[in-house]
């Protein structure tokens, strides 16, 4: 049996995602944490208008939870210790006969953090998968959701610093790497990028989850993060990260094209420099759910680039608390592929 992991846009029975729950990642600030809530809450409500959200809530935060989601929005109940579905959750994968397949990746806080937990974490992928009505698939590897993106096709995008790293895969090389996700989500072809945006290797980060940098639009066109101001630690990434793309081809032997997603004009927060990224969206059915960072003019040019490059509607979040807490909108939700979709 070979399984494959459909790429974002194609037809979804529904969107899986988690909601916060008091901790470190949270805050101990009420009005922060509060922002955060709603932050979590309104891509769910914007979501809903597209396909069926499922979100999964710590029982401690269900209140919390219900005061702020659509009705629409179906809650479950179970133990969190964060909630970053993309990495906690499974990722799903249809097989030949058109039968769904939930991967449950090993999981251990983006490579041992010390300030992360992950006990109840580790058991999301199988919980949901089972939700799901999905065969429990077990991978060794440890990799989460956000540190890869395919095409559809058999290629994958993954980068250096996740799935070779030695906090989470001590003994891997690429060759066994791109073993298992050709096992796992049928990804026959790799593009290894070096490196995540800088920002990603200091506080809350994952060391360079790709869903920060790159992703598809379509086999053969890839959306990459692009700073254009050289005070940013960024602008020399987008450019590495473009001269690998540039020489790159996908499983099919085609070269990309390459379309860049201009970052926001900010360039520092209250910590550091920002991870701003317009990459890190999800698609939806017929839809695309894009971070904004509060400037008009830049949020309106990435949701014309995004809606140009996918053919669909993009609703704007402010996902700023997202990323304050070291992730964006594509990093807190996980798509169900539409059995039989393959």
């Amino acid at each position: 049996m070979t399984w494959m992991m459909p790429p974002e846009w194609a037809p979804h029975d529904r969107l899986w995602m988690a909601f916060p729950r008091v901790g470190q990642t949270l805050g101990d600030d009420p009005a922060s944490a509060d922002e955060a809530r709603d932050t979590w809450a309104a891509v769910a409500n914007a979501a809903v208008g597209f396909e069926p959200v499922t979100m999964v809530v710590d029982p401690s935060a269900v209140g919390e939870a219900r005061a702020r989601l659509s009705s629409e929005v179906e809650l479950v109940e179970a133990p969190l210790d964060d909630f970053w579905m993309r990495d906690i959750g499974p990722t799903f994968v249809i097989d030949e006969a058109g039968g769904l397949g939930a991967v449950d990746w090993t999981f251990n806080g983006w490579g041992a953090n010390a300030w992360a937990t992950w006990t109840r974490d580790d058991r999301i992928a199988s919980f949901v998968g089972e939700r799901a009505g999905a065969r429990h698939l077990v991978s060794a590897l440890v990799n989460e959701g956000g540190g890869i993106h395919v095409d559809g096709e058999g290629t994958v995008l993954v980068t250096e610093t996740v799935q070779l790293d030695p906090r989470r895969n001590p003994y891997a090389t690429k060759e066994r790497v791109e073993q298992e996700l050709e096992r796992t989500i049928g990804a026959t072809h790799a593009i290894w990028l070096p490196k995540g945006l800088w920002r990603d290797y200091a506080g809350w980060g994952t060391r360079g989850h790709v869903d920060m940098v790159a992703t598809f639009a379509k086999p053969g066109t890839v959306l990459l993060h692009w700073q254009d101001d050289p005070a940013h630690p960024d602008y020399a990434v987008s450019r590495e990260l473009r001269s690998v793309l540039e020489n790159a081809t996908d499983a099919a032997g085609r070269s990309l094209e390459i379309i860049e997603l201009p970052a926001p004009a900010a360039l520092r927060d209250e910590e550091n420099f920002v991870d701003y990224s317009y990459v890190n969206h999800v698609v939806v059915n017929d839809g695309v759910i894009a971070c904004g960072y509060g400037e008009l003019e830049a949020d309106e040019r990435a949701a014309a680039i995004l809606r140009e490059a996918y053919g669909r509607d993009v609703v704007t979040i402010d996902a700023r608390p997202i990323l304050a807490r070291g992730g964006g909108i594509h990093c807190i939700t996980q798509q169900q592929p539409t059995a039989g979709a393959r």
